[in-house]
């Protein structure tokens, strides 16, 4: 197994510059198109190649520094077919000529069945409820859609679909460019079946070909119960058609819902402010709170403090998952009374002296309301 070092003929202690130099210099000299007669160099460019895209990349270098090529067979993607017809440009920078011999890693697939269509967004608005609760929403899209004439293939009815002309049904052309190593041959999709190697006879004559047309389309979309603000749904398959046939992409609905006039939503659980009033809070009561089920009844012990919350266990959202749902929490505001009349200003005053802050001395309690309203 041939060291990278070794194989670009550098040292380990070679900078970033010394190893695109000696990259450039030997693929160059070992290019397939430049040895057409040498069998051996298509496999001594791959050797190039692999080791420059290790030795090139810092975090890749280091592994194999520390590994040595075990280390790094993750990287390596070279015997996988590759199509070495392909040519490379030297003036667009060293990086560039891995990606263009090998495309990231994506290899030829002949005889597509058209293009794929595009994903298509929109957006939506919920009220509160509707996303609590989920709701089945209407929907009107404007979308690239299969051609009703042609059913998509874009030939007239009742005509055949032949190999294409341009590629001979390969899906690919081959085209020349002009490089430092002058010229080199590329593979390119070919742009009139656009790499399916196949096209219709005669042409659909609504949709010219394409095998798809602008179209208003209905759309019935279910909203899960639980489903939270700034959420994305996938609806698969309803976004553009394919030309010729090609499938179609996603549509991507993003949610936002509208903010409650009493409730706040956190996660799956509700949180409410409920006013009561101070005697309330003193004595104890009984009271019924708003729920997103209906009202209920909520017990208030004497001696409440103000901001005091009480849980109500599985009266929040239900679970995106189904299973399950999140609690309410109430939290009690206590309210002081601004205007009092005669009569409940002398019972304020005997509830003052009894709890000793109408005395000239020492009072028993000087700390009662504050105690009592949690101030």
């Amino acid at each position: 197994m041939s060291d990278y070092y070794e194989t670009l003929g550098v040292e380990k202690s070679a900078s970033e510059q010394e190893i695109k130099k000696a990259y450039r210099k030997l693929a160059q000299q070992h290019h397939p198109d430049r040895n057409k007669d040498d069998k051996s160099a298509e496999e001594k460019f791959k050797k190039i190649n692999e080791a420059y895209e290790v030795l090139s990349d810092k975090q890749k270098r280091q592994q194999y520094d520390q590994f040595g090529q075990a280390g790094n067979n993750n990287f390596s993607g070279f015997n996988n077919g590759y199509d070495f017809s392909g040519g490379v440009d030297f003036g667009n920078g060293f990086q560039d000529i891995f990606e263009t011999f090998f495309g990231g890693g994506k290899q030829r697939t002949h005889g597509s069945q058209g293009k794929r269509g595009k994903d298509l967004e929109i957006s939506i608005k919920l009220t509160f409820e509707e996303a609590v609760f989920g709701i089945e929403k209407d929907l009107r899209i404007n979308k690239m859609d299969s051609c009703i004439h042609c059913k998509g293939k874009g030939a007239e009815p009742n005509t055949p679909i032949i190999t294409c002309n341009e590629c001979g049904g390969s899906g690919e052309i081959s085209a020349i460019r002009q490089t430092l190593l002058g010229q080199i041959r590329t593979m390119q999709t070919c742009p009139r079946c656009h790499g399916s190697g196949r096209i219709p006879e005669k042409i659909c004559s609504i949709c010219n070909g394409k095998g798809r047309e602008y179209a208003k389309k209905d759309l019935k979309i279910k909203i899960p119960a639980g489903i939270h603000n700034n959420s994305t749904l996938k609806i698969a398959g309803e976004g553009d058609a394919g030309a010729q046939g090609g499938r179609h992409g996603d549509l991507y609905v993003n949610i936002t819902v509208e903010n409650h006039k009493s409730f706040t939503r956190d996660n799956d659980d509700i949180l409410l402010e409920q006013k009561i009033h101070l005697l309330q809070a003193v004595l104890g009561d009984e009271i019924e709170v708003p729920t997103l089920h209906g009202q209920i009844a909520l017990k208030i012990p004497t001696g409440t403090k103000n901001d005091q919350t009480f849980r109500l266990k599985g009266y929040g959202v239900q679970k995106l998952n189904g299973i399950g749902k999140g609690d309410q929490y109430v939290t009690i505001k206590i309210i002081i009374p601004d205007k009092l009349s005669r009569k409940e200003k002398e019972l304020y005053e005997e509830l003052a002296k009894e709890a000793g802050l109408r005395q000239t001395s020492k009072p028993k309690d000087q700390g009662f309301l504050k105690k009592l309203l949690g101030y």
